[in-house]
């Protein structure tokens, strides 16, 4: 009984867990892992606190953070508006539409590396891309301007009252259309 006294106490004795202390040595002890986490967690809550309490702003601190929060939902409510603008007056949008593609390749650049710094997107790494996009609507101005000035010339343009030919039916145009002919007959 002695022996088996004497290796507990030197394994468990005094205080100490020599099993527990070797283990630990080769995996994290689990708990004391958790007490950890929960200690830095609180004290990066404790820090962010800090940082965002208020305490008394001036006029100009609350103006500049309503300014911030502007240019995201003005761009996202902008193209929403585009879109409404192009189902109410198409003919308005598509001239908007044919003046935009007639912005010179300097103010697209300009207003691309605006918006990329802005908002943090990596502009550089799209900047070919971008340019080479840029040169195609470039090169699709005559045929926006083209398609402008048709779209223009539909303001004027009334519909008239359909009237049915049998031309169309007699060239063998349409099958479905001669078999209910020839079952109104």
């Amino acid at each position: 009984m002695g022996m088996i006294q004497a290796l507990t106490g030197l394994l468990f004795g005094s205080g100490r867990n020599v099993v527990t202390e070797t283990a630990e040595v080769f995996r994290v002890n689990a708990e004391k892992e958790a007490m950890r986490g929960a200690t830095a967690q609180a004290a990066a809550l404790s820090q962010f606190g800090a940082e965002f309490r208020v305490t008394e702003r001036s006029v100009f601190d609350r103006v500049m953070d309503a300014l911030n929060r502007i240019p995201r939902p003005a761009m996202a409510l902008g193209t929403l508006a585009l879109f409404v603008s192009a189902m109410v007056d198409p003919v308005w949008f598509a001239a908007r539409m044919a003046g935009i593609a007639l912005v010179p390749e300097p103010l697209w650049w300009l207003l691309a590396a605006i918006v990329s710094f802005y908002f943090g997107a990596r502009h550089q790494s799209k900047g070919q891309d971008f340019q080479r996009e840029v040169a195609a609507t470039m090169a699709a101005v005559p045929g926006v301007v083209q398609t402008v000035r048709d779209v223009e010339a539909l303001r004027d343009v009334t519909p008239g009252p359909v009237v049915e030919t049998e031309s169309f039916a007699e060239a063998g145009g349409n099958p479905a259309l001669m078999d209910w002919r020839r079952g109104q007959a």
